[in-house]
């Protein structure tokens, strides 16, 4: 079995890279995961992972990373997994109202890889291995800050998690065909900008944990 695992900056997937037992990384093995650096944002990721996908031919990918939260009731570095992403900021604000490229009619809503103007993960109940919680989110090229843009999102969209790479992700494998899991550890809650207040390192710390556990379970699996 082949397995991707990417996220938007070494930092994200580098604690597991280091602890990870080399049976998953020699070619002998029955599993072989590499370690994959997209870049920051969508478009980015949409290229990287688009070559890597073509190199390499993944069974999976995961993608793993930090994510900010609109539920302030999550609690910091918790680890979730994402089984519907929106875009975010791809539209138009007009009239004091956010209107997408659904709202604008310069997409379908329901044309391949969207299904009702999101883009799930069909590969979700198979690859949940950990039973981590599902939760909706969006993706954005600028981060929100404001409380109005935080509104907007969680009234449209009924988000619960923001990253700026997730969608890109669902994007490419769903026109791929390729399986993925995105599992995202929440680091701060959207629009709080004192990075004091921040939970970056358990989140990381979390988050490749849960990873680590992920590819050994999913290694005895197969």
């Amino acid at each position: 079995m082949r397995i991707i695992v990417t996220s938007a900056t070494i930092d994200e997937w580098m604690p597991a890279y280091l602890q990870i037992d080399t049976l998953y990384t020699s070619e002998s093995k029955r599993m072989k995961v590499i370690f994959h650096q997209s870049g920051v944002g969508m478009l980015a990721t949409a290229v990287s992972l688009t070559k890597m996908i073509a190199e390499e031919k993944p069974d999976l990918v995961i993608q793993v990373g930090i994510a900010g939260c609109f539920d302030g009731s999550m609690t910091l570095g918790k680890v979730v997994c994402v089984k519907e992403e929106s875009l975010g900021d791809l539209g138009v604000q007009e009239d004091g109202k956010w209107k997408d490229i659904f709202d604008l009619k310069l997409e379908k809503s329901s044309y391949p890889p969207y299904e009702k103007r999101r883009l799930p993960n069909p590969w979700l109940a198979e690859y949940n291995l950990l039973k981590l919680p599902e939760v909706l989110a969006t993706t954005i090229n600028e981060i929100t800050t404001t409380e109005e843009r935080k509104q907007q999102l969680t009234r449209k969209y009924e988000a619960v998690t923001e990253s700026m790479e997730g969608a890109a992700l669902h994007y490419v494998c769903r026109n791929f065909n390729v399986p993925f899991i995105q599992i995202r550890a929440v680091s701060n809650y959207i629009g709080e900008r004192d990075k004091s207040k921040w939970e970056l390192k358990a989140a990381i710390e979390n988050c490749n944990q849960t990873l680590l556990r992920y590819l050994d379970k999913l290694y005895k699996l197969s």
